[in-house]
């Protein structure tokens, strides 16, 4: 329970971080100032933080056109979807079968 809890915790504060990263870069961008690095906003999605990225870009259209950006963050993406049915299936396997009497 407390390892779903730190996971749970985790994932939301890397999201919140990524979308932030986004929200803050497209102002940048906007104001013509320093900009986050490009490899700064996929390694944010790529620590776990994807959902957060991907909405950010969606929301706040920043990075929508911009190859190979936008083909790197769906390849993160798609990695952690094919790694997420990875550990489902395999805890699925691995689960002890209950035997009825």
């Amino acid at each position: 329970m407390i390892l779903q809890l730190a996971v749970f915790t985790y994932l939301a504060a890397i999201n919140a971080g990524a979308f932030y990263l986004f929200v803050v870069d497209k102002r940048a961008a906007i104001a013509g100032e320093r900009r986050i690095s490009e490899d700064r906003l996929l390694a944010a999605a790529f620590l776990g933080g994807s959902i957060g990225a991907k909405s950010a870009q969606l929301l706040v259209r920043h990075k929508i056109r911009k190859e190979p950006f936008r083909q790197q963050l769906n390849g993160i993406i798609a990695v952690q979807i094919v790694a997420l049915a990875a550990a489902f299936a395999v805890s699925i396997l691995s689960a002890t079968p209950v035997v009825s009497a």
